[in-house]
């Protein structure tokens, strides 16, 4: 068994999209503001790459999907996940289970964390029992807090595929 631990941040200051949602956990939430990123922004996404190339010991997405690269201009982190999950399988690892905690005052995204589970074990190819999503907020501490952004972390177990 391998452990990993991933984090991200992305600032607000984007224009919301003409669709008015960003993505988080691969899925489409209703926001205010839209975030300042390279690809769609999706922290939690990214946060759970990090964990997954960390516990396959393959270094981090900034790594594997470069902000100076046009390639992933806007990109789809669910295709950037996609390839994490192929790449740490390359390595010998399959995914074994995540948890997910989302860190932020706006938008709430509560009613969000059931298609966030389904749609990450779906493309981790997990049950649902095996992915968590959580969100909390920072009661108005620090820049999360001064909704400046927002935060995820996750941590991720993978299992040696040929054991």
């Amino acid at each position: 068994m391998r452990i990993g631990h991933g984090y991200d941040v992305h600032r607000f200051g984007d224009p919301l999209p003409p669709d008015g949602v960003i993505m988080l956990g691969g899925v489409a939430v209703p926001a205010a503001r839209g975030l300042v990123a390279h690809s769609d922004g999706d922290v939690l996404l990214h946060a759970l790459c990090d964990a997954l190339l960390g516990a396959a010991a393959l270094g981090d997405i900034g790594h594997h999907f470069p902000d100076t690269d046009p390639a992933f201009e806007g990109a789809d982190s669910a295709r950037l996940l996609e390839a994490t999950v192929a790449a740490v399988r390359r390595a010998g690892f399959v995914p074994h289970n995540v948890d997910l905690t989302l860190v932020a005052q706006r938008p709430r995204v509560a009613a969000h964390v059931p298609a966030m589970r389904a749609r990450i074990a779906a493309l981790l190819g997990l049950a649902l029992g095996a992915v968590n999503v959580k969100a909390t907020t920072t009661e108005g501490l620090g820049a999360v807090g001064r909704e400046e952004g927002i935060a995820a972390y996750a941590v991720a177990l993978l299992e040696d595929a040929h054991a």
